[in-house]
């Protein structure tokens, strides 16, 4: 089969079968359509389908499957690998069946599987209700709940997969499926943290929690005083209540109104403190990271969808991601911790960053195929940067961090925080115990392996 076939000929089909939109090379928007947030990603699909309505789902898995093309979903297309398109194949796009729906009385949401964070945070808002969502508006809702769902709300609220109470998926075959805890067990399950590897959830069901008011404070520091403010971070976090979250970290300090001119543009010390409360609550919880010399500070109540926006990354950057979660964190980990940060890319959007674990998520269930949650702190090298010749650079100093805190690693690790890192790290990422059972709702669900996400999970 010859592309030009595909494009003068059978690409007429899928067009006529889809209220939505298929877009091939020739298209005007072809470019643009393809582009993910990772701007090493350059593929080339044969054809994108823009879905929006469950049939245009499986008319388009159908397609690729009569016609023998590799077949990518994408909803946000946040995700580091790019996993979202492929090359010389079909890309479900579901970005324009991204609608969110809130019952506030029964507290949930239906949303939409191309949603993003922005649409679900501006859809619950009004309501005073929210749930775990990552740390930016441009994250994808299906990529994040389905690996997992760290954000800002999890040592109170738990993940993300944690508030899910069920999805409809369309399976490999083209079934219209509709997973919970009492139908399709097994399969509903699995997408807690298995990945985009079973299915195309079109729509998903997530509980929401009461979120009247939500405060932060951002913090400021010299990139010298890293050492002594990340021990200190550590020692608060270890004793600080469910309700505060947030993260310590090296960055490039941006020319923001809050940062001194002496700081704009060279590497610094932030540090976030959310709680989920009004200020006044949240003020005396601070207190003690409040009287650390800061050089810069926002301290202030903000409704929450304005603080997900708040820490957007910029896309089109070039991207490699990487990640060590931690049973402790004890001073030589700092102390290696911020010797590291030297090799960062700066200045750049690069973050070094020390995430605090516990609450909600150590005591979430323990079955789910999620064995990192009993980690108490994560680091994450995300790194970010325009020139190709910083990319050895930024795969290094990545890497260099996992090494030297890995005396203190649990052995697990978020697989939605790194890359293509081989099967050990995605097996790392599920749980030995897991590998099993997983592999076995794969052949039940996608025997012929249609689906092949990011981190890829064998039949049995």
């Amino acid at each position: 089969m010859t592309s030009d076939l595909l494009d003068s000929g059978m690409l007429a089909g899928l067009r006529s079968g889809l209220v939505g939109e298929a877009i091939g090379p020739g298209d005007a928007g072809y470019d643009g359509a393809r582009a993910v947030f990772n701007g090493m990603v350059d593929r080339r699909p044969r054809v994108m389908a823009q879905c929006v309505t469950p049939r245009d789902v499986a008319t388009a898995v159908s397609f690729a499957r009569s016609h023998g093309l590799e077949l990518s979903v994408r909803g946000g297309g946040h995700g580091v690998t790019g996993a979202a398109v492929v090359d010389d194949g079909l890309v479900v796009d579901l970005r324009r069946m991204n609608a969110v729906d809130v019952d506030p009385q029964a507290k949930i949401a239906r949303v939409g599987g191309g949603a993003t964070m922005a649409d679900l945070d501006r859809a619950t808002q009004p309501h005073a209700l929210a749930t775990t969502g990552g740390r930016a508006s441009t994250t994808g809702v299906g990529g994040l709940t389905l690996g997992g769902g760290s954000g800002w709300l999890e040592r109170r609220y738990g993940l993300m997969c944690d508030n899910l109470l069920a999805a409809e998926l369309v399976t490999a075959d083209g079934r219209r499926v509709r997973a919970s805890e009492q139908e399709h067990p097994e399969l509903f399950w699995a997408l807690h943290g298995g990945g985009g590897n079973f299915g195309v959830v079109t729509e998903f069901t997530l509980g929401l929690h009461p979120l009247p008011a939500f405060s932060i404070a951002l913090l400021l520091w010299p990139t010298e005083a890293g050492p002594e403010v990340i021990r200190r971070y550590r020692d608060y976090m270890d004793e600080a209540p469910d309700e505060v979250g947030g993260a310590v970290l090296y960055l490039t300090a941006p020319p923001e109104p809050f940062v001194p001119p002496e700081l704009v543009g060279r590497q610094a010390v932030g540090m976030l403190l959310t709680y989920t409360g009004v200020l006044g609550q949240a003020r005396p919880v601070f207190e003690p990271m409040l009287g650390l010399g800061h050089a810069g500070e926002v301290v202030a109540e903000l409704p929450y969808a304005d603080v997900q926006r708040m820490l957007d990354d910029p896309p089109g950057y070039r991207n490699y991601w990487s990640a060590e979660y931690l049973a402790g964190f004890p001073d030589q980990a700092a102390d290696l911790f911020c010797a590291r940060a030297r090799d960062m890319v700066t200045p750049s959007p690069s973050q070094h960053v020390l995430f605090p674990l516990g609450g909600a998520v150590a005591a979430g269930r323990d079955d789910y195929p999620l064995p990192w949650r009993t980690a108490s702190w994560a680091v994450h090298p995300f790194g970010l940067w325009e020139d190709r010749a910083d990319d050895e650079r930024g795969r290094a100093w990545a890497r260099a961090v996992r090494a030297d805190l890995e005396p203190w690693s649990v052995g697990a690790v978020y697989l939605n925080f790194i890359g293509d890192e081989g099967a050990d790290r995605t097996r790392a990422g599920l749980g030995e115990r897991n590998t099993h059972r997983l592999a076995a709702v794969k052949a039940a669900y996608d025997p012929d392996d249609v689906f092949r996400a990011s981190h890829p999970i064998a039949r049995a």
